[in-house]
């Protein structure tokens, strides 16, 4: 597996509100198959029904096997306040996924994974229902291994946890969560399994 430091200099906001004066956000755009076909400015291509473009999602766990959760800023304009997977994103056009999910992960959290892993992609459409936004994603999975605690940015997370199997289930049925979370965490098993074992629960 290869390893990762995220020493990429380029900063962004990733779902907070724009400021007036700073650049357009640009997604990339890609076809059914991830193959890129234009860009678009975020907040458009969020807009219902959404262009599909690429993303990524980060699954990150300590040594005991405990998955690292965030809880979005409330400041953020999509899913605010939820809890959801370790980091979530966007590559920068002609940026590599994997670059992008290091670089996000320690932009938002302050941290670098110790090991970080592709594991699959998965596509999906999911519409906030508070926000009226959609998620039309590709979506590049990555886990990982995290051995550092976080210091997140409070502009990018509200709050984190390290939480077993068995907690997430119990914060989950209790707390709300992104709406595509339980998808790219289904999607993500089989190289969560490997990493973490069997006994772990995952």
């Amino acid at each position: 597996m290869p390893t990762t430091s995220a020493t990429v200099a380029q900063s962004s906001s990733n779902g907070v509100r724009p400021v007036e004066d700073e650049a357009p956000i640009m997604l990339e755009l890609v076809d059914e198959d991830g193959v890129t076909i234009g860009t678009a400015e975020k907040l458009a291509a969020h807009q219902a029904p959404g262009q599909l473009h690429r993303a990524f999602s980060v699954f990150l766990f300590d040594e005991a096997g405990r998955l690292l959760l965030q809880r979005r800023a409330l400041g953020k304009y999509h899913s605010p306040g939820v809890w959801s997977n370790t980091c979530c994103g966007h590559p920068y056009p002609g940026e590599a996924p994997f670059a992008a999910a290091a670089r996000r992960t320690f932009e938002e959290l302050g941290v670098s994974p110790s090991l970080l892993a592709e594991a699959g992609t998965v596509r999906y459409n999911h519409p906030d229902p508070a926000s009226g936004l959609v998620e039309q994603e590709f979506n590049h999975l990555f886990v990982g291994l995290v051995q550092a605690a976080p210091t997140p940015d409070p502009e990018e997370v509200e709050e984190t946890a390290f939480v077993t199997a068995a907690e997430l289930a119990e914060r989950h049925a209790a707390a709300p969560f992104s709406a595509w979370f339980m998808t790219v965490l289904d999607a993500a098993r089989p190289a969560i399994k490997e990493l973490t074992g069997q006994s772990g629960g995952w």
